[in-house]
């Protein structure tokens, strides 16, 4: 059951087309679909607004279409999923109508939305090597209902290129800062911005960037207010993040 879903149970009942007792029932379904492999929760759109999304590493294309199939059982229409790579995602397809994003390594089942919101999630990207990171943020927040603009190659060791785009920079209600190396770009934006900065670092770098823990400490050490930080790659995360900052007040 979504959130959408209880709000109109309730309305029923407060017009009384449904009983009390009969929303009783239906409130009362299982909260979670026990398929074996996987419990998949039924409830998360009613708890947090957004249903279940499914993180494809690690599962088979099978697990994947069972879980898929169970949401859709119970009346969940669009389904997110990360980290899905391009093997699996051709094995879906034969099976479901699936929307890949081969870059990003997401898929969605269902149609994508129109935003429902009225500000921009701005992604910037330190280098052209951190746009796949970007693109799963993209895709993400474009399905939670955000409008989204990126712009590429912006970092610090040309500054001018991010200067550039100042207006976009201004304009943006929430911004999603993406890069790897010394990670010093979510400082720049962060010390230029009114808005939030969700910074993430990256996997990019030579030897002592150590797979983004360097970025990951450089971001969690930024001298500029308002910059939060989400785990190395986790482009997901950061757009949810942005997309609930985004709603705030409609």
């Amino acid at each position: 059951m979504q959130k959408n879903e209880l709000e109109a149970l309730l309305k029923m009942v407060a017009d009384h087309s449904m009983t009390v007792e009969e929303a009783v029932l239906s409130m009362r379904q299982s909260p979670f679909d026990e398929i074996g492999f996987a419990a998949v929760d039924l409830h998360r759109g009613i708890r947090q607004g957004v249903s279940e999304v499914i993180y494809g590493a690690g599962k088979t294309a099978e697990q994947i279409i069972g879980i898929v199939r169970s949401m859709q059982k119970n009346g969940q229409e669009r389904v997110l999923i990360t980290r899905l790579d391009e093997e699996k995602a051709g094995v879906i397809q034969l099976q479901l109508p699936l929307f890949y994003q081969s870059c990003g390594k997401i898929g969605l089942i269902g149609q994508m939305p129109s935003p429902d919101c009225q500000g921009t999630i701005l992604i910037l990207t330190g280098g052209t090597s951190d746009i796949p990171v970007a693109e799963e943020a993209a895709f993400t927040a474009q399905v939670l209902g955000n409008p989204v603009k990126c712009i590429h190659d912006v970092g610090v060791s040309g500054l001018h290129r991010l200067l550039s785009h100042m207006d976009d920079i201004m304009r943006a209600r929430v911004i999603i800062v993406i890069a790897g190396m010394e990670g010093a770009l979510a400082s720049v934006v962060g010390g230029l911005a009114a808005c939030p900065v969700i910074a993430v670092p990256t996997s990019v770098g030579y030897g002592t960037a150590f797979g983004g823990l360097t970025a990951l400490l450089a971001m969690l050490n930024s001298c500029a207010s308002g910059v939060s930080v989400v785990n190395i790659d986790n482009g997901f995360g950061a757009a949810y993040q942005a997309s609930q900052i985004n709603h705030i007040g409609g």
